[in-house]
């Protein structure tokens, strides 16, 4: 039901939400399994470039772990079109993020470790605003799931990936690069088996 400011109450938006959320995260899924099997498809042609192939499983589990703490807003009684474009927005940035990762087209680079490092920049501009707007999804979901779910631990986490993300900026180094890739997957899957194993 609507009211004069816009808001649509009652359980059935946060199932509309999810369906439109699904489909886009869809495509993003797709692109990185496709992107992935390419190197067992193609193991001598295809060589493995240890920060892209890294932060394209982070991508993944990242995705599946969006899609599943997004159960949250199914407590939320009141839902605007603001709310609605932002998810929209933030479900688009998987969406850039996996074309950077795996692009349509490779003719003109020498493999995925020249278009990585000739790509990365935008990816980590990407990442920046990705980690920037979950910060913003987290706060719509209220106060008490915030409380109850993150705590201490969540603020400290983002402000180490920024802080990485900033520094992956600037810096080539490598060696950086696969770290904080390596890094960021294990924070990930910490996060995922510590705080979510189920929804309440």
């Amino acid at each position: 039901m609507n009211d004069i400011h816009g808001t649509i109450n009652g359980p059935e938006v946060f199932t509309h939400v999810r369906i439109i959320l699904g489909m886009v995260l869809g495509l993003s899924v797709s692109r990185l399994i496709t992107g992935m099997t390419r190197f067992i498809q193609h193991p001598g042609r295809e060589r493995i470039y240890l920060p892209h192939f890294t932060w394209a499983l982070f991508l993944v589990l990242f995705i599946i772990h969006f899609w599943w703490f997004e159960f949250a807003l199914a407590h939320r009684q009141d839902w605007s079109f603001n709310i609605y474009i932002f998810l929209i927005f933030y479900a688009f940035l998987f969406v850039a993020m996996s074309a950077v990762i795996f692009p349509d087209k490779m003719d003109e680079y020498l493999g995925f470790e020249d278009y990585f490092k000739k790509r990365r920049r935008g990816f980590y501009i990407l990442l920046l605003m990705l980690l920037t707007v979950d910060v913003v999804d987290t706060l719509i979901k209220g106060g008490d799931y915030y409380y109850h779910r993150y705590g201490w631990y969540y603020p400290i986490r983002q402000a180490i990936l920024i802080a990485g993300t900033l520094a992956a900026l600037a810096w080539r180094s490598d060696r950086y690069h696969a770290i904080f890739a390596v890094f960021a997957i294990i924070f990930e899957v910490i996060w995922i088996v510590s705080l979510f194993e189920t929804i309440g």
